[in-house]
């Protein structure tokens, strides 16, 4: 009879085949149900890069000429249109000046009289007064040479025994007094006034010279002349009209010295350097533009129409022709940076994590996560400075909204 014999296995070895098992199981299902997420990529390219920004300004003359009404008074005659270009002296409005010239006439006679005192101050006096001087010094010099020739004859009488000592003293006394009248006439005629008389009638004769020079100058303002070659584009009164004091009378400029006042927002004035290019803009006239560059950076920032903080920088017009006019508005832009034939990306290619810049190559058909460095940019593009080459692709993001990570698989969608 056959004996039947029965083989055990090990409880452990048989646990340690299924985990195995299992595991190999799981593999298999998620590589067969791992999600690949389809994304949008783009190359590494090399390029030129420009950034710029733009904003609003305000046209205006380097050298702008206001004239404005000196007195109250009526316009006499105005000899110009807006628009006509001038050369420099050109009379191009004038005043009723009657009473402007009759104060000056009145300013010029009281200028003569205070010249003319001051003159005889420094001279000791006027002609009359030094004529007369010089006749009392005339007739001192005689009466002292009588009372030397006397006192002379006397005291040789009085060593003869023919005079007295007393008639002798009474001479010597008449030559003193005669020589001290003398002396005073001389001072009068070379000091006659002191510092004080001086600086009086200096100080009375500059005054004069001040109104004159003032009543001078409101009889030119009535007579408005171009003060350099120019174009008159603002006339806001006309002929036979009564203005007050101050009015603006006409405006004019040099139409081809023009800067634009800028109003940059406060992010973006720390990126304005002087020098910088601009290209200038005016509604008015499509298509044409105007080019200039950044002449004085903001000093300041300033409340702009309740909504906008900004910074006001000055912008000189290089090419200005005579067509951009004053007080336009207009849009200027500002290149900040122009790298040629860098290394950039999108810049919705680019994450950040604890102040680092990093992207998704896309290698194989799977994300990984590479750092970089970056440069310059503008709207769309930024510059890579390391972490890539020319030719890679990177992952921009999904088209279903899922996140990307590193180690997805993915599918490039072009």
């Amino acid at each position: 009879m056959a004996t039947q014999r029965t083989t055990t296995v090990p409880s452990g070895r048989l646990w340690t085949g299924a985990i195995l098992l299992l595991l190999v199981v799981f593999y298999l299902a998620h590589r067969m149900t791992r999600t690949t997420l389809p994304v949008r990529a783009a190359t590494v390219v090399r390029s030129s890069l420009k950034s710029t920004t733009s904003t609003n300004g305000v046209v205006e003359p380097v050298d702008n000429f206001e004239a404005t009404a000196p007195f109250p008074g009526v316009i006499k005659a105005v000899y110009v249109h807006e628009g006509d270009k001038v050369a420099q002296g050109k009379l191009l409005l004038s005043m009723d000046d009657t009473d402007a010239h009759a104060r000056l006439a009145a300013a010029l006679a009281n200028l003569k009289g205070a010249q003319a005192a001051y003159d005889a101050t420094v001279k000791g006096g006027t002609q009359e007064e030094m004529l007369s001087l010089n006749g009392q010094i005339q007739s001192a010099k005689m009466e002292q040479e009588q009372a030397q020739s006397s006192l002379a004859a006397l005291e040789k009488l009085q060593m003869q025994g023919a005079a007295s000592a007393a008639e002798v003293a009474a001479a010597r006394n008449r030559l003193t007094a005669a020589s001290n009248s003398l002396a005073v006439l001389e001072q009068k005629k070379t000091a006659r006034y002191g510092p004080t008389d001086l600086a009086h009638a200096r100080a009375v004769l500059t005054d004069a010279q001040a109104a004159y020079a003032a009543a001078q100058q409101v009889v030119d303002q009535a007579n408005v002349k171009a003060p350099f070659p120019g174009t008159v584009y603002s006339i806001p009164s006309q002929a036979t009209e009564f203005v007050e004091q101050g009015k603006t009378l006409l405006e004019m400029a040099d139409l081809h010295k023009m800067q634009v006042l800028a109003y940059f927002d406060e992010p973006e004035v720390g990126r304005l350097k002087p020098g910088l290019p601009v290209r200038i803009q005016w509604d008015a006239k499509p298509g044409a533009e105007w080019h200039g560059h950044i002449e004085r950076v903001p000093s300041t920032i300033i409340r702009y129409q309740e909504t906008r903080n900004v910074g006001q920088a000055v912008i000189a017009i290089d090419d200005a022709d005579g067509t951009l006019l004053p007080n336009t508005n207009v849009t200027v832009s500002v290149t900040i940076s122009d790298a040629a034939n860098v290394l950039n990306v999108p810049r919705d290619a680019l994450h950040t994590e604890q102040g680092k810049f990093y992207v998704y190559k896309v290698v194989d058909g799977t994300l990984h996560r590479a750092q970089v460095k970056t440069g310059a940019s503008n709207l769309t593009q930024i510059e890579v400075l390391s972490g890539l080459s020319e030719g890679d692709t990177i992952a921009l993001g999904t088209t279903n909204g899922q996140p990307l990570s590193d180690g997805a698989s993915v599918n490039v969608l072009r």
